[in-house]
């Protein structure tokens, strides 16, 4: 069984990109699959099941008092392509620790005996590693590959090499490691020879550059994936490339993250920003 982890900055359509890959990681590839939510909205789920949200296990063990009163076919749901799916779930805004909701479900999972005859276990993680339960499936060496949702724009760019960091840390006293860069396309300047340049710098790959097409909005609004709403849609194959370049994906590193400027300089490089001076010759050439 492979264990693998999505991260990547918040709105970034990870968990767009990560449902629509593993339904056809599940329907073209008859991969046995289960995906653990780790956001606290619980949408990780929602394009699989076709429903607004799963009920989490934080939500349902707080119904019967407490985790221990739960049984596993109260938290697992089966949809789209057979996948089983799991909302770790999360306490009340601004109340309590997010990331305990992933340490409590994930616990949970593996002492019902969750992850037989399995796979893959997918791990859909909210935004960048902000904290140590959020970090808690590359920490106690769940996810055993990291695929990095990110785009040519500057703060995805930063939350990925932020995330390489992270990976970098827990690289050296286990097993994971990164599969990665997902580019899910904003359709910014140069985006697939910039990732692929950001790529050979965090030393990975990017493994596929997901273009951007509104059929993705409109499976959405109708909660599902391209796979079920158009399967015949080119979009529906961009995923189908994607799910089997994960499957059979060897090119598993230890991250090589860059400092800021480094970054910064990379952006430049590409026309992204300017330079200080540059954009003061451009003011001046324009008369303001």
């Amino acid at each position: 069984m492979r264990q693998i982890a999505f991260y990547g900055k918040g709105g970034i359509g990870k968990s767009t990109t990560s449902q629509n890959t593993l339904a056809q990681l599940a329907t073209k590839f008859k991969q046995r699959i289960m995906i653990v939510g780790c956001d606290p909205k619980a949408d990780s789920t929602r394009l699989i099941l076709n429903t607004k949200a799963q009920n989490s296990v934080l939500e349902l063990a707080a119904e019967l008092g407490s985790v221990e009163d739960l049984e596993l076919e109260d938290v697992l749901q089966t949809g789209f392509g057979d996948i089983i799916n799991v909302e770790c779930g999360g306490p009340e805004p601004g109340v309590g620790c997010a990331g305990r909701g992933i340490i409590t479900a994930i616990n949970f999972l593996e002492q019902e005996g969750a992850y037989q005859d399995l796979d893959f276990v997918s791990y859909d993680v909210l935004g960048d590693v902000v904290c140590g339960g959020f970090a808690m499936p590359i920490r106690e060496g769940k996810a055993q590959e990291i695929y990095i949702v990110c785009s040519g724009e500057m703060m995805a760019m930063y939350a990925a090499n932020n995330i390489a960091r992270g990976i970098l840390k827990y690289a050296t006293s286990g097993g994971v490691r990164l599969g990665g860069l997902i580019c899910n396309s904003r359709n910014t300047d140069r985006e697939d020879e910039l990732i692929m340049e950001l790529a050979r710098r965090l030393n990975t790959q990017m493994i596929h550059f997901v273009p951007r097409d509104n059929i993705v909005q409109h499976a959405e609004l109708r909660r599902m994936t391209v796979a079920q709403y158009n399967p015949a849609h080119q979009q529906a194959k961009e995923y189908e490339i994607l799910a089997e370049k994960i499957l059979n994906n060897k090119m598993l590193t230890i991250p090589t993250p860059i400092s800021m400027e480094e970054l910064e300089e990379l952006l430049m490089e590409f026309g992204i920003i300017e330079d200080e001076e540059a954009a003061i010759k451009k003011l001046k050439a324009s008369g303001q």
